[in-house]
């Protein structure tokens, strides 16, 4: 038995420029702060709140009020909502189509965002039937960097680590899966980070063509054989 974990938000949705946008606003108006949108990608994976609070830090705010913290959170979440025009990247259904009916590889999604939005975007993608695990931040106690989300998903889908591909796109997701032990692969897509921004990443140029794929759709091939035991 194998499985892959995948990063949900820019590994299977183009979702992040609209939760980029959706914080850029909400900081804005709560505390009349300009972020970068490049914070967000840094972050992505870390809960909401805790993102929060690490971007106040990071701009000289106050991140102990409580009552800003949600506020800002709240504000995010109605402007992501408003404003999302969520779709799957080019690749993801021909490569979920490809693993259909493998018994022997199984398929979760790893991510620290809301139950509610993760699997909303799912169906609505008509993405969700495809995973026989859906992990939310709802499933636990620490997000990513930690290690829990991908060692939660190897225990309830009964795989060690060896057993296990997670495929991410952000630097706290790919520290999250090396914490774990698993292996991973970075799907770039649409990120504006460079690769001095995943210091988890091999240095070696011949390592690092071994995990690091423009996109999902280009790695198509490689999980596919993956998961059939070609490599």
């Amino acid at each position: 038995m194998k499985g892959i974990l995948f990063d949900m938000d820019g590994v299977l949705l183009d979702a992040m420029p609209f939760h980029a946008n959706a914080f850029e606003i909400a900081f804005k108006e709560v505390v009349d702060l300009d972020i970068d949108k490049k914070d967000v990608y840094l972050l992505e994976g870390m809960p909401g709140r805790d993102l929060v609070k690490e971007i106040l830090k990071k701009y000289g705010q106050s991140n102990s009020d409580h009552s800003i913290i949600e506020k800002i959170s709240d504000r995010k979440k109605d402007h992501f909502k408003k404003n999302e025009k969520v779709k799957p990247f080019e690749g993801v259904k021909e490569l979920l189509s490809l693993l259909k009916g493998d018994d022997n590889c199984v398929k979760a999604v790893v991510s620290g965002a809301a139950e509610n939005e993760v699997k909303s975007l799912l169906q609505k993608n008509d993405l969700l039937s495809s995973f026989e695990l859906v992990i939310t931040g709802e499933d636990l106690k620490e997000g990513k960097p930690g290690p829990e989300p991908f060692v939660t998903a190897l225990e309830k889908l009964g795989l060690r680590t060896n057993e296990a591909l997670a495929v991410e796109n952000s630097p706290l997701g790919v520290e999250s899966a090396a914490k774990a032990g698993i292996r991973f692969i970075v799907t770039l897509n649409n990120t504006p980070l460079k690769l001095d921004d995943f210091v988890k990443l091999p240095k070696d140029r011949q390592r690092l063509e071994n995990v690091l794929f423009k996109d999902t759709k280009s790695a198509v091939s490689y999980l596919v054989n993956w998961c059939r035991d070609i490599y």
